[in-house]
């Protein structure tokens, strides 16, 4: 008796065009990280706080390219999970990291709720457990509803978050205008206590660059993969450097670095210094921002559940997507359940610094999965192919960063 033919499951749906991909990815990269970010990178750095941004984007640029290589050879669901397979062929690993993103995307969300509950109190005093279990169901929802919608949704957020940034720079535009004066302040000399501030800086302000590698998870939704994703992933990193390094420069010349130390809102008192209004405008752009880096992190994180469970290395009902949304609806549900119980469960800082250790460890698999699959096959055909220098530098750079910052702890 001849088994019954498997139905088959409806695919995802490429509705990503090159535009739509790079806002998604700066939506990503953006998040909430420069809306508080600032003030810490200049507690350390002091005025050279944008040569700190300087020196972590360039380091989340060398794991970028891996990354931009490594999706446009594999446009799949799954990303790390599939890099580290097809260059180790261990499958026990390769779920490992594909569980380790899952989890970083989880607890990054949780702390980005409890953020948003922290925004939402400045306008309106909430009961933070019942914010947090609204604001999952909504982000949880609109990521079912279709990629091509919650890429909207994306999209207009981080227009609005861009919008803010920009508004920052207008506002602050008397202190870019000083540059030709003030611009040598910004030049760190070659002493080294002032570089190792410098590098304690950049080791915070790593934390504002990453979210790239979300780009290449939704992968099997991007017009074009083979071109897109790479170029994708190169405009979102290019951009959002380049905003941090102006805005990070206006709020070290318009505050003094004591006052950008002590606040948790640091734009909002270069908005209030520059123009002497209250910063209700920048508070309420907060919250965009944040809601943004939630419902990307619940998007990625069930596309990678999805591409684990089609290789059978996670329980196969995770494979289920919508005949109707084309989106994997168990995955984002589970996905955002999860969040919920660990927003409600810990606090933000406690997320946030588990969040860093899993990308940091997942970035050094990430660019020694990129070295052995440019050894076995350097040339693809089709596939946009960068340097060996850059995932060696990357994985040595992410080694010696860890192991600068454990000194400095220890020490």
């Amino acid at each position: 008796m001849s088994k019954p033919t498997p139905i088959p499951q409806p695919s995802l749906s490429r509705q990503l065009s090159l535009p739509l991909f790079t806002f998604y990815g700066l939506g990503a990269i953006l998040g909430a990280g420069i809306y508080a970010l600032v003030g810490k990178v200049a507690g350390e750095a002091g005025l050279f706080a944008p040569i700190s941004f300087i020196i972590a984007a360039a380091m989340a640029a060398l794991t970028g390219f891996s990354y931009a290589e490594l999706s446009s050879r594999y446009p799949k669901s799954g990303g790390e999970a599939i890099y580290v397979f097809r260059a180790f062929k261990i499958e026990w690993l390769s779920t490992l990291i594909g569980l380790m993103v899952v989890l970083a995307a989880i607890v990054s969300s949780s702390a980005l709720m409890n953020a948003f509950v922290g925004y939402l109190d400045v306008f309106l005093p909430v009961i933070r457990e019942i914010a947090i279990i609204v604001l999952s169901i909504i982000a949880t929802g609109v990521a079912i509803w279709g990629i091509k919608e919650s890429a909207f949704a994306a999209t207009l957020f981080t227009v609005v978050e861009i919008g803010g940034l920009l508004l920052i720079l207008w506002v602050g535009r008397d202190a870019l205008m000083s540059l030709p004066v003030r611009g040598p302040e910004l030049i760190p000399p070659m002493d080294g206590g002032v570089w190792t501030s410098i590098l304690l800086g950049a080791f915070i302000a790593f934390y504002a660059c990453i979210g790239f590698e979300d780009m290449a998870n939704v992968a099997e939704e991007v017009k074009n993969p083979h071109r897109n994703l790479p170029l994708g992933i190169m405009f979102a990193i290019i951009g959002s450097t380049l905003l941090y390094c102006l805005v990070s420069t206006v709020a070290v010349l318009s505050l003094p670095v004591e006052v950008l130390r002590a606040s948790d809102a640091p734009l909002a008192l270069v908005y209030e210094q520059s123009t002497g209004m209250k910063p209700v405008i920048i508070t309420f752009i907060g919250l965009f921002a944040v809601a943004n880096g939630i419902l990307i992190q619940i998007v990625m994180g069930s596309r990678i559940l999805l591409g684990l469970s089609r290789k059978d290395w996670l329980p196969n009902f995770l494979t289920y997507v919508s005949p109707v949304t084309r989106t994997p609806v168990t995955a984002t549900v589970i996905i955002g359940f999860i969040i919920l119980v660990l927003a409600i469960g810990f606090d933000l800082t406690r997320l946030a610094q588990v969040t860093s250790l899993l990308v940091l460890i997942i970035f050094a698999i990430v660019n020694l999965a990129c070295m052995r699959i440019k050894i076995k096959d350097p040339k693809p055909k089709d596939v946009t192919t960068y340097p060996f220098a850059f995932p060696l530098l990357g994985f040595i750079l992410i080694l010696s960063f860890v192991g600068f910052r454990v000194w400095m702890a220890v020490g």
